[in-house]
């Protein structure tokens, strides 16, 4: 699985990567995470604000910051999707 957080590095973006970071800490499940800045690459997924939250290529949030308790939920459905 992988998750990134697409944004410029604002504290909006920072306070979103360290939740998704902790939510995977906690899962305990082998999560790639990363960082996007690069406009031309946040342009790709066809997202007007930031931050914005993409796992296994799916927009999950737009322009807020998710709880540890909604990407747990994220991470969840999908590893539920993975394994059939």
């Amino acid at each position: 699985m992988e998750i990134k957080v697409l944004g410029p590095g604002c504290p909006k973006c920072q306070a979103t990567e360290k939740n998704v970071k902790e939510a995977v800490a906690d899962s305990g499940l082998d999560v790639q995470v990363d960082k996007v800045t690069d406009l031309m690459e946040i342009a790709k997924y066809g997202v007007l604000g930031t931050p914005t939250v993409v796992v296994d290529g799916e927009v999950k949030s737009v322009g807020k910051i998710p709880g540890k308790d909604e990407i747990m939920t994220w991470i969840k459905k999908q590893t539920k999707g993975e394994r059939g």
